[in-house]
């Protein structure tokens, strides 16, 4: 985030390409968000497309350079970063020569904010005194820090006329590279996982290590769904020189695209972990830190760098993002889902829109359509969805997979397969049908739906990018693939941007008056169920097992309890307080008495 930042929120990446052009339409507002860096294909053609738009030279980069990866990467980033440049300027004009400009914008920061009385007292005296406004913009006023994501899990091994390239070639690690030697001066976000190989990498880029004046050009955030993965990384990079600036916790079930459940610990009890034990992350990693830089004979800060705590994950209402704030002394909270129906802040086509705009509360669902393995949220209904259903009644199975960023699978190729991708469904069903106990395939249509349903998440999470743009999409009808968390149920039409930042702090309410549950409440009924269908989804368990699940269960019941307490003394929700206590013990109930017996 930027330190300058008039805002308390931001917006988190959305998969492939939901925000890859956010930061150039939006941080001239001061709004930060997050870019992916997975996909250079898109990435080269957004360059073509914006360059061509505001009439700057270009030069294709060839998928015959080596390195034309990180290269791509390097080059869209700095044509964002001097887009975003040239907008703030004029914006920043035209704060200062139109008064309605100037209130538009006033009414979209938060209350209470020392910019937003300054600019008030401005507009109340009715000044003419244009040099000190201008002043007074050009020092406290900064675009919105354009941040990018990188998945540490997309890392996949790259080869060329069948040799096999060095690390620094793998997809993350260049990903990385071009991000390292851009311009830019803001965040990679780290998220998916451990990659001890990547974030070693990381020490080669000057531009990440801290100077005496704890700054640096390039910061690190990783996303974290618990303290102990925070501790893990932080000691882990601060060996090496390294500080993580920013944890971005993210509720486990109640999010968009991948979901990576926590083992039963709810948002709260983790967000109040981070609250007790912040200053033992940074206690520890900064001793680490100094240490390594004196062996490094780098200099050195003399006391801790800034380090934030910022959450995501099904947050909804004003109260909610205030009580996240106060209760948990969080600098900043994401607002993901809600934007996708924000037609000036994300790329989304309109048939998608007005999709996620229709759709209900069941339509929202954790599938099982990643080729990662890891349960992927997304919606009933999509493009993709019914040409897949469609392919699948022709017994046409897989993608042609034409990028290969999740040929993640070895069990057939040393250079990877896509789970998603025709070449292995045809062998893992050729494999099946020979198995001995599968004569055919109607006998193993519950095997055979394991391995079809997997969808090319690669082009599908780009799609809508292109069709809002009418970018050319070559190659197989894949469709879109949109991947918002279950809070997009309660949002239900297209919301303009001053609407929603409005709605964020509390000005109006965007909301139908249908019951929407507390986002904490949402993702405790969200673990309730993975627990229960877990569970019943196994047939036998070893006693490993019983104790995981055992375990699981226990620490959801401590995290309703922790609710309990602190729903009991908080200033926050009193309108909701009896909803809240009884939806506390039906799920308690649920736990303690419907609990399967595979378990006890």
């Amino acid at each position: 985030m930027n330190t300058k930042s008039v805002h308390t929120f931001h917006i988190p990446v959305m998969g492939l390409a939901y925000t890859i052009d956010t930061p150039i339409r939006l941080a001239h507002y001061g709004i930060s968000s997050v870019i992916s860096i997975v996909d250079d294909e898109i990435i080269e053609k957004m360059r073509i497309f914006y360059s061509e738009k505001f009439k700057l030279k270009w030069k294709p980069i060839s998928t015959k350079n080596l390195d034309y990866r990180a290269e791509r990467i390097t080059a869209y980033l700095n044509l964002v970063d001097d887009i975003v440049n040239e907008k703030f300027t004029a914006f920043k004009k035209d704060l200062v020569r139109n008064n309605e400009v100037l209130q538009k914008f006033i009414g979209m920061l938060p209350d209470f904010t020392p910019v937003k009385t300054r600019l008030l007292q401005f507009i109340s005296q009715n000044s003419t005194d244009t040099q000190t406004l201008n002043e007074y913009v050009n020092t406290h006023l900064s675009p919105g820090s354009i941040d990018v994501n990188i998945m540490t899990k997309i890392d996949k091994e790259n080869f060329r006329n069948g040799e096999q390239l060095k690390i620094d070639y793998n997809d993350a690690h260049a990903s990385l590279r071009g991000f390292a030697k851009s311009k830019l001066s803001s965040s990679v976000v780290l998220s998916a996982g451990f990659n001890p190989k990547l974030l070693s990498y990381i020490e080669q880029f000057e531009d990440f290590y801290q100077d005496r004046n704890n700054e640096c050009k390039k910061k690190i955030i990783i996303k974290v769904s618990d303290f102990r993965s925070a501790m893990v990384h932080a000691n882990f990079l601060a060996k090496k020189g390294l500080w993580v600036s920013e944890y971005r916790i993210e509720s486990g079930l109640n999010c968009g695209g991948h979901a990576f459940a926590t083992d039963g610990f709810l948002l709260g009890s983790i967000l109040e972990e981070f609250k007790q034990r912040k200053s033992d992350l940074i206690a520890s990693a900064f001793a680490l830190m100094v240490t390594a830089l004196q062996h490094k004979n780098k200099s050195f800060p003399l006391e801790p760098p800034m380090m934030k705590i910022t959450v995501q994950g099904g947050i909804g209402t004003a109260e909610e993002h205030r009580f996240l704030l106060e209760n948990y002394d969080l600098d900043s909270i994401g607002w993901g889902s809600p934007f996708l129906l924000v037609p000036e802040a994300t790329s989304v086509d309109s048939e998608t829109r007005k999709l996620l705009a229709q759709s209900q509360e069941n339509d929202f669902y954790l599938s099982n359509i990643s080729p990662l393995g890891v349960p992927f949220n997304t919606i009933r209904n999509s493009s993709n969805e019914t040409i897949m259903r469609s392919k699948i009644l022709r017994k046409k199975y897989g993608s042609s997979c034409p990028k290969k960023f999740l040929a993640l699978n070895k069990e057939y190729s040393q250079q990877g397969l896509c789970t998603a991708s025709k070449k292995y469904q045809d062998l893992k069903l050729e494999e099946l049908l020979t198995t001995e106990n599968h004569v055919n395939l109607e006998e193993s249509a519950k095997d055979q739906e394991k391995i079809t349903e997997k969808s090319c998440l690669c082009v599908g999470l780009v799609n809508s990018a292109y069709i809002e743009q009418g970018i050319e999409i070559k190659g197989e009808k894949q469709g879109v693939i949109i991947c918002p968390g279950p809070n997009l149920a309660y949002f239900d039409k297209e919301i303009p941007l001053s609407k929603m930042i409005q709605h964020i702090y509390g000005h109006t309410n965007i909301l139908s008056d249908f019951y929407r549950p507390h986002f904490l409440i949402k993702e405790l009924n969200l673990y309730v169920d993975y627990f229960l269908k877990s569970i019943a989804d196994l047939s036998v368990l070893n006693l490993p097992e019983q104790k995981k699940w055992r375990r699981f269960r226990q620490n959801i019941l401590d995290g309703i309890a922790y609710y309990e307490d602190l729903f009991k003394h908080s200033l926050f929700f009193k309108l909701q307080s009896k909803i809240i206590s009884g939806e506390l013990q039906k799920y308690k109930l649920i736990l303690e008495e419907n609990c399967s017996t595979k378990i006890n």
